[in-house]
């Protein structure tokens, strides 16, 4: 696998982002209007358990609204272009890369504005701030491939949800635990069980993006 190519995948990403802001923008007025409506829902009192469900769940829609044009954007004249330079694996890793540091960005953004309207619970944010970026990353590898399955099945948003929730589901429960124990104050020794599970979680998803996705390119 080539460095070179799958960075210049990565900066051909970026500047199609910059070009197109709009959809960047239109994601963050998401997290925030939704974290304003959870707010004046709740008249700004939320329980520790509420506060660490809601901001994964509002993430993980957040994900699944900016990985959703992962592929679905891509015209085919393009994908034959692609096809014609690059390897398959080398599409999948720029894009898993690109859309984990997007999705970090969201995250770090998405907490600030949690912790601006809903308070900040957390004692050990070390552990909830890895937590979070290896949530992130997790996404990023599951959802990237459910986008490309999506886009080849042109049953894009219906197919991206029916196959994305339960293949995330099994992370997700994690990360609310992990994120639920550093809100307690939990140090890294007690969550390193559970953040190696994580980690395992990805590297699988990661690997099966690579095996499946050639399948996927080349109909």
């Amino acid at each position: 696998m080539q460095a070179p190519a799958i960075w210049v995948l990565i900066r051909k990403e970026i500047t199609l982002e910059w070009r197109q802001h709009s959809a960047l923008s239109g994601i963050l007025l998401y997290l925030v209007s939704t974290v304003f409506l959870t707010y004046l829902a709740f008249d700004g009192i939320i329980s520790v358990n509420s506060w660490n469900a809601l901001f994964w769940i509002i993430l993980l829609f957040a994900a699944i609204n900016a990985i959703l044009k992962a592929f679905i954007q891509e015209h085919e004249n393009r994908h034959l272009f692609y096809y014609a330079l690059v390897s398959p694996r080398q599409v999948i890793v720029a894009k898993i890369i690109y859309n984990a540091l997007l999705l970090m960005c969201l995250a770090i953004a998405g907490f600030f504005v949690f912790v601006a309207f809903m308070g900040n619970p957390v004692e050990s944010f070390p552990v909830f701030f890895t937590n979070m970026m290896l949530g992130m990353l997790g996404f990023s590898s599951v959802l990237c491939l459910v986008s490309a399955i999506a886009a080849r099945a042109r049953n894009n948003f219906t197919l991206m949800a029916v196959l994305g929730f339960p293949l995330v589901l099994p992370l997700l429960l994690l990360l609310i635990r992990v994120s639920r124990l550093s809100i307690n104050g939990t140090d890294f020794h007690i969550v390193a069980p559970d953040l190696l599970v994580i980690v395992l979680l990805i590297a699988i998803t990661f690997v099966l993006s690579n095996i499946l996705f050639p399948y996927i390119w080349k109909e």
